[in-house]
């Protein structure tokens, strides 16, 4: 039999060492641990059980280690201590998994169910697996590290973007993390910059309503192990290579990877919920409650973590170490980050402790880092959002030019400042570099296809009488619910799309496509795909004609913004006046019209903006007019020196809006048809940028 041995309290985890492994569990009240080996992750019961006792701690800290044995042992743990109020905490007939386990055995025998109750789960419990803690190797695939001024976002789910009828992925890797490289092609071919994932983190597909299964993975087993269900094979020490693989594929083809990571809140519910890690480890540490032992939510998922406490801390800061340093990821979407800053009685904090540590950790210094700024306890904190280096998702730029488009009155101020980089928002500035992530569609929500053909919400589908998504998704069907026939209709729809686009990618910010807006994926409706592992929830690989269009659209779109980045998206925003002395040659500023120049009309009835981009030596540089109203408009036209360039035009038909070789406009004026986008150039722009 293996010889035991005291162990130490670091690393946490599971550690490979010269002559075994050592284990580090946190259980701070805990009174009693007991380590429990299985010789395989369907094993029924474990065929050693070490118990570890007070010589085995160091203040919170349980640790152990075992001579001789390593790399893919499964091991679990069985935790004692007393009842917390509101009689829930530690459940020793549960075998609990390790939340700094790096792979993750059992999913064949696992059932959630089993983890309520007192009834013993160790027949159908989850294991940790000891795996190596390699680092990823920057040498031969070092970060890409684009600036926050050359980024462009695409937002996907792993297992639904190889999948779909006409997928070029090979059958044996669609719905994995390797399916994903081998759909880099086509994704390269869009010219965005970094791919964006949502959770591939473990997580618990039963934590759905009965028949459905939880498909978006916002609901976390582990912060360190890869998702069982995005491998290719059985083997779970297979994981964290497959990650390696498909980050060194996307470093040398020139993409970040940025994970969506759900650090708020686990699948463990409220205390009412199933005992799988850390509530069975660590209750009263892990999850804001109050005096009575209620769980406090603001997450929506039943319970919150406590982030501000030392050594939830630690656990998070290890989570983001394995995955960027280990496992190569270049940065993180925090889901409800928010959440993250609020400290004991989830009272907000201007220095959340965990912000100020990850941006004091060097090693983390280089990764991009997102948030969403809101939470679903109303807390919402956008150009205030405390912590220096975090962009945050500006929903309000969603919203704004969702209902300029759509015809909404009082919405030409609003546009304005949304593409001014939302000085509005942001403090009475623009935006800086990297703080706002501009976007039209996300996963939670309508796909731009839908966007434009549904007024309401479709989720029938998803078990809940529809009542589950948003209410308010600020679309327009175009006159038809759905799927349509009408050729006007369509054509309208299509317009809307690169409209919504256009506005989008020519706006300052940092843009974030969502996965198959380019080829007009459709949901059918369904503002909230979280359980729909099908078509409704795959990518579009069988695009029609006008699909291909927008296809080539969207690419064209995404080079334009790349060579014309210092004037659409500046490091330092453009002036709002002329400048007043020579040596300003170069200063670029930025006028505002309507159907005159310089006259912008910001009242309620007005449907219709125009902007100008100009500098002392060249005069007009590019001139760009926005119609949301139903008929033709006529706007005046700044008069440059060598004329107009006709770059976008989305009144032209499919595959004409945006040429690749521009057209020129020898005009004083400029008309837009109804629901139109039209973008002018100087022509010494087109030689100075290779347009």
């Amino acid at each position: 039999m293996s010889s035991i041995q005291l162990g130490h309290p670091w690393p946490l985890g599971a550690a490979i060492t010269a002559r075994g492994v050592n284990f580090s569990l946190v259980a701070p009240a805990a009174t009693r641990v007991e380590l429990l080996l299985f010789a395989r992750g369907s094993s029924p019961e474990p065929f050693r059980i070490i118990p570890l006792d007070a010589r085995h701690r160091s203040g919170d800290h349980w640790h152990v280690e075992v001579e001789g044995i390593g790399e893919g042992t499964c091991y679990g743990y069985r935790v004692y201590g007393p009842l917390m109020p509101g009689g829930h905490g530690f459940t020793p007939s549960k075998v609990l998994l390790d939340p700094c386990a790096r792979a993750i055995s059992g999913w064949d025998v696992y059932r959630r169910r089993d983890a309520i109750g007192a009834i013993p789960n160790t027949a159908s419990c989850l294991k940790g697996v000891v795996t190596e803690r390699d680092r990823f190797d920057f040498v031969a695939a070092p970060r890409p590290r684009h600036s926050w001024q050359t980024t462009v976002i695409y937002e996907l789910h792993v297992g639904g973007l190889s999948r779909g009828q006409g997928s070029p992925v090979a059958a044996e890797h669609q719905g994995s993390l390797l399916g994903v490289i081998d759909a880099l092609p086509y994704l390269r071919s869009l010219g965005v910059t970094a791919l964006e994932l949502l959770p591939v983190m473990a997580f618990d597909p039963q934590d759905a309503p009965h028949g459905r299964q939880n498909y978006w993975g916002y609901s976390p087993l582990s912060w360190m192990a890869p998702h069982q269900g995005y491998l290719v094979g059985d083997d779970p020490l297979a994981g964290r290579q497959q990650v390696r693989q498909l980050v060194t594929a996307c470093h040398q083809a020139g993409m970040e990877v940025l994970l969506d990571v759900v650090y708020n809140h686990t699948s463990e519910g409220n205390q009412d919920g199933p005992t799988l890690s850390w509530r069975g480890l660590a209750d009263h540490l892990y999850y804001h409650q109050n005096s009575r032992g209620d769980y406090q939510d603001v997450t929506g998922c039943g319970n919150t973590i406590a982030a501000n406490r030392p050594l939830v801390r630690r656990l998070l800061l290890e989570s983001m170490r394995c995955w960027a340093l280990e496992l190569g990821i270049d940065g993180f979407r925090f889901d409800l980050g928010i959440a993250l800053s609020r400290g004991e009685e989830l009272a907000p904090l201007d220095q959340p402790p965990l912000f100020e540590e990850i941006e004091a950790d060097p090693e983390l210094s280089d990764l991009k880092l997102v948030s969403e700024p809101w939470d679903c306890g109303g807390l919402y904190r956008l150009h205030d959002f405390p912590a220096r280096r975090m962009g945050t998702w500006n929903g309000r730029f969603r919203d704004d030019v969702r209902r300029f488009w759509k015809g909404d009155d009082s919405l030409c101020w609003s546009m304005a400042q949304r593409l001014s980089g939302s000085p509005d928002l942001y403090g009475g500035k623009p935006a800086k570099a990297g703080r706002s992530i501009t976007f039209i569609t996300a996963h939670d929500g309508f796909t731009l296809a839908d966007l434009v053909s549904y007024g309401v919400k479709h989720n029938l589908a998803n078990g809940e009488d529809n009542r589950d998504g948003d209410n308010h998704n600020n679309s327009w069907n175009h006159g038809v619910e759905g799927p349509c026939s009408d050729p006007q209709i369509s054509e309208l729809r299509n317009r809307q799309i690169r409209n919504l686009l256009g506005t989008l990618l020519l706006a300052p910010g940092v843009p974030m496509l969502l996965m198959g807006d380019e080829v007009r994926r459709s949901q059918g409706g369904n503002n909230n795909t979280w359980c729909q592992n099908n078509p409704l929830g795959w990518m579009h690989w069988r695009p029609d004609d006008d699909d291909q269009a927008l296809h080539q659209f969207v690419s064209r779109l995404v080079g334009l913004r790349r060579r014309l980045e210092g004037l659409l998206n500046p490091e330092s925003p453009h002036a709002d006046t002329p400048p007043s002395r020579p040596g300003e040659r170069d200063l670029i500023w930025r006028e505002w019209h309507g159907l005159e120049l310089l006259q912008p009309d910001w009242g309620s009835w007005s449907h219709s903006l125009a902007w100008s981009l100009h500098d002392l030596r060249h005069g007009p540089l590019l001139w760009c007019g926005m119609n949301a109203y139903y008929q033709p408009m006529t706007f005046k036209l700044p008069e440059p020196s060598e004329g107009w360039l006709r770059l976008i035009d989305t009144g032209q038909i499919a595959g004409e809006e945006l040429l690749v070789s521009p057209q020129p406009l020898n005009a004083e004026t400029a008309a837009l048809q109804g629901r139109s986008l039209m973008l002018l150039v100087a022509p010494h722009l087109i030689e100075a940028t290779g347009l």
